[in-house]
């Protein structure tokens, strides 16, 4: 694996960037998660786009919102990585690049998020704690979690 990160500003996607990453959303988000939801949700241009590629193909996402942009404080979201590489623990890589990310950009280290319940531990396993009882959030149980 040749993993590259890249952080770009909505405006800062080319077209073709911006197809992948919202191809890779719908593919885990929408098809394999059966979840019919509004992943394009008018808040992408917002965010800062945290990209991972091997050899050019995105395999890992997350996008970054500094306070108040999504919520209160700095947070992270649509967290994901492309099926064949969770084996490699892409994920955990991806969540120490956001948190990274928000540190330097905005000089926080206060982070909320809105994570899937059956993801709890993973998040833990990174200083996130469950602040609120579980929710739904287009019909998948989630919980918000905070760091800091």
């Amino acid at each position: 694996m040749n993993l590259e990160w890249k952080i770009k500003r909505f405006d800062a996607l080319s077209s073709q960037e911006l197809y992948n990453l919202l191809q890779l959303r719908s593919e885990v988000f929408v098809v394999e998660q059966n979840c019919v939801y509004q992943d394009i949700d008018g808040k992408d241009e917002k965010a800062i786009h945290l990209i991972g590629e091997d050899n050019g193909k995105i395999v890992a996402y997350a996008r970054i919102f500094k306070p108040n942009d999504y919520f209160e404080q700095a947070s992270i979201g649509r967290v994901v990585v492309k099926e064949s590489y969770r084996d490699k623990k892409l994920g955990h890589l991806l969540m120490r690049e956001a948190i990274r990310v928000i540190e330097t950009h905005f000089e926080e280290t206060k982070i909320t998020i809105s994570a899937q319940l059956y993801l709890k531990k993973f998040y833990e396993s990174h200083g996130f704690v469950q602040t609120s009882e579980m929710y739904l959030e287009d019909d998948i149980p989630h919980i918000e979690m905070k760091k800091g």
